[in-house]
């Protein structure tokens, strides 16, 4: 088993339901075990036009090795309708693979980490929330980072969710069945 941490993203559609679908989703994978979700955060698109982008981070276990775990992710994107039609396109859902164990990984497809993940306050700081400690490959304690991103604008999104248990939605209690709270 691997511990692996994902950023979520979206701009296109109901943007929050989307995020929180796409979570339970991953929750109903077989090899994946959703350990914890931040809270959403809303934030303006770097690099891009479009609508704010709401982001969130989980924390998985997984079995799937690192290339199983990019192709079930794009396959999750495709299924929420994410096309790919220019670089930076607004976007129904976005998910990367932020971290994967403590490997580091450079190859033309995918680098792990992410290669922005210490440039971008919509990826840092929802992963932050999950574990402030946590080394990222190559760069350090997470929380160490956070100066680097202080110029961006990001904002905690107040949960309008009233169920008992911060990441109910991932594993369907407290909820309808479909992340949406009762």
């Amino acid at each position: 088993m691997t511990v692996a941490y994902l950023g979520l993203g979206a701009n296109l559609g109901d943007a929050r339901q989307t995020l929180k679908d796409a979570v339970v989703c991953l929750a109903q994978q077989h090899a994946i075990t959703v350990l914890a979700k931040s809270s959403l955060y809303r934030t303006a698109p770097i690099d891009a036009g479009g609508d704010d982008y709401f982001n969130c981070a989980v924390k998985i276990e997984t079995t799937l090795p690192v290339r199983h775990l990019l192709a079930l992710c794009h396959k999750i994107e495709h299924q929420f309708g994410r096309e790919r039609p220019f670089r930076n396109a607004p976007r129904t859902l976005d998910l990367d693979i932020l971290l994967y164990g403590d490997q580091s990984i450079d190859e033309p497809d995918l680098i792990v980490p992410h290669p922005r993940l210490i440039e971008r306050a919509f990826a840092l700081v929802p992963l932050i929330e999950i574990d402030a400690a946590l080394i990222i490959p190559q760069h350090g304690r997470a929380d160490g980072l956070l100066a680097g991103v202080a110029d961006q604008r990001i904002e905690k999104v107040k949960s309008t969710c009233q169920c008992p248990m911060l990441n109910a939605f991932a594993t369907g209690a407290g909820t309808d069945g479909k992340g949406r709270c009762e």
